[in-house]
């Protein structure tokens, strides 16, 4: 991140972008995933700055310490003209400040450590049905993009958990986050065989956006009786 885009982000929480900024801005957060990533961690910090700095006399004596290190290793000639809110000062210090300080825990697990599509086979050889094929084997290959489209014209006339499931693998795989939740939290809802299989990819969702505790509140609620809950407690573990 830089400090613009602090400056972008702090501005969008505050409420003073204008109707068409603030328009744009979330155009951008739902075409680009890096920012909108970015933007999560943003929030993230903002709320545990904003809990461990209530008292002005910790604020000050944060960021007494966060200009010195600044000043250390940037050029700070340059005039500032934006303030930033005494929990938001972080926001203009450079991206070696906001990583080497106790910001990012970089033991947190990672989606990439979990992610694990199991295969589709929801088609037999022999089968007469195109469609579903040309689906299987896309998402098989891992081309998702081409799977997803597949999914959703198959779903319209055969809108079984077991497509469902797949669609919504499909859409988290390529970061559609609010697409593939809603498909996950629809089979959580029911009874079929994928109910648990929906939870465990839900707290992936949470996870592959760095929503660490939203992550760990999904897994709380995960069946033992769940076929990989070893990979349950596994990253419940690792979220502690």
């Amino acid at each position: 991140m830089n400090e613009e885009r602090y400056i972008l982000f702090d501005q969008y929480l505050q409420g003073e972008m204008t109707v068409e900024e603030r328009n744009s801005f979330e155009n951008q957060l739902s075409e680009d995933h890096e920012l909108a990533s970015e933007f999560e961690t943003f929030k993230e910090v903002q709320s545990h700055l904003k809990n461990k700095f209530e008292h002005e006399d910790e604020r000050e004596a944060f960021k007494a310490n966060l200009t010195a290190i600044s000043d250390k290793h940037f050029n700070t000639s340059k005039p500032k003209v934006v303030l930033m809110r005494p929990w938001y000062y972080a926001a203009a210090a450079s991206i070696i400040i906001l990583f080497g300080l106790f910001f990012f825990d970089y033991n947190n697990p990672s989606f990439d450590d979990y992610n694990n599509p199991e295969t589709a086979s929801f088609v037999e050889r022999g089968d007469s049905d195109a469609a579903l094929k040309e689906a299987q084997t896309a998402f098989n290959d891992g081309k998702y993009t081409t799977a997803i489209p597949l999914f959703e014209a198959i779903l319209k006339e055969n809108n079984t958990p077991e497509i469902q499931y797949f669609y919504g693998v499909s859409l988290l795989e390529e970061s559609k986050y609010t697409k593939a939740e809603t498909v996950f939290n629809g089979l959580i809802s029911g009874t079929s065989v994928y109910k648990e299989k929906a939870k465990w990819n839900l707290a992936l969702s949470k996870l592959k956006q760095k929503k660490y505790a939203a992550c760990k509140e999904v897994l709380q609620t995960i069946s033992q009786d769940y076929e990989n809950y070893d990979d349950v407690e596994h990253l419940l573990d690792e979220l502690d």
